[in-house]
């Protein structure tokens, strides 16, 4: 060969092998230099819509990976249970009351008004019973309350007292009427009628209703305490809503401990003054139905 030649090709093979270390793009170290579109498990984009992906890594080897595609998903639906089990309420003490108006539909204040009791309103002749099994403490079977003297003592007209078995004293007032067989030392359980709902006392000019009070046992002396010394209406949301052994009887005992037995008459205490009517000197003189006209001939005779 000339030499010449040799040069020519010597530099022909080295431009051919040039060419192709140039086509084989290395990018950098570690990172692959295959587009985006060619690299293994991405869709290859052809629009046949079979979802799968072709993996060209390895010439030798085609391998089909599973693409997700959008399906429509059924509603979740919870799985079917049991109905749920009712727990009754905790028990808050070893004693069992009951709402005191049975039978007839209700509301009652649940708010501090001028005394620490609730009026619970209800049709008339709507059952009062004992909260809680006990002892007939007091009966007033007479409505003695007049406006003109608006005696304390009188003003919840009819009403029964209950010394509780737990040592609580309960009050139902403004009483159409006391049942039978109702008198002071006679035992009654929780639910036992007692009266029935009125207007007596000062309650005479508005609904039916029944005058609630919760206090400790004293003499009828001091019907102050008689009237209401605990506030009543959360025990009353309790029993009415189920929880029938929430108890007042920590709550009076301690409110005792603290005002005494037979604490100070405070609020509405005074009654009313009765004028007193006004006397002459010397009465005057009755009329006698048997004064004689003088004129008058007593014989009968002219």
């Amino acid at each position: 060969m000339r030499p010449g030649l040799g040069v020519r090709w010597a530099a022909v093979m080295g431009a051919v092998l040039m060419t192709a270390a140039c086509t084989t793009a290395t990018g950098i170290a570690g990172v692959s230099a295959q587009s985006p579109s060619d690299a293994p498990g991405t869709s290859t984009g052809t629009g046949t819509g079979t979802g799968v992906a072709t993996d060209t890594a390895s010439p030798a080897v085609t391998a089909t990976i599973p693409v997700p595609t959008p399906t429509h998903q059924a509603a979740v639906r919870p799985p079917e249970g049991d109905d749920p089990v009712r727990v009754p309420p905790p028990k808050l003490s070893k004693y069992t009351y009951t709402f005191p108006v049975k039978g007839c539909e209700i509301t009652y204040q649940r708010r501090l008004l001028v005394l620490p009791k609730t009026t619970i309103w209800a049709a008339k002749g709507c059952a009062f019973v004992a909260p809680v099994g006990g002892v007939v403490d007091e009966v007033n079977t007479r409505n003695r309350w007049l406006p003109s003297t608006d005696s304390g003592a009188h003003r919840e007209g009819r009403f029964v007292t209950v010394v509780g078995d737990d040592g609580v004293r309960y009050l139902g007032g403004h009483l159409d009427s006391v049942a039978d067989g109702i008198r002071p030392g006679v035992r009654v359980s929780a639910g036992q009628l007692l009266g029935r709902v009125g207007n007596t006392g000062n309650a005479r000019d508005t609904g039916p209703n029944l005058y609630f009070a919760i206090s400790w046992k004293t003499g009828s002396s001091f019907w102050w305490v008689r009237r209401g010394m605990v506030e009543p209406w959360d025990y009353l949301d309790a029993w009415l809503s189920g929880n029938r052994t929430l108890s007042p009887r920590q709550e009076a005992l301690a409110l005792r401990g603290r005002l005494g037995e037979t604490p100070r008459c405070t609020v509405l205490c005074a009654s009313k003054k009765v004028p007193k009517t006004r006397r002459t000197s010397e009465p005057e003189p009755e009329e006698n139905p048997f004064t004689l006209d003088p004129t008058a001939n007593p014989f009968g005779r002219p």
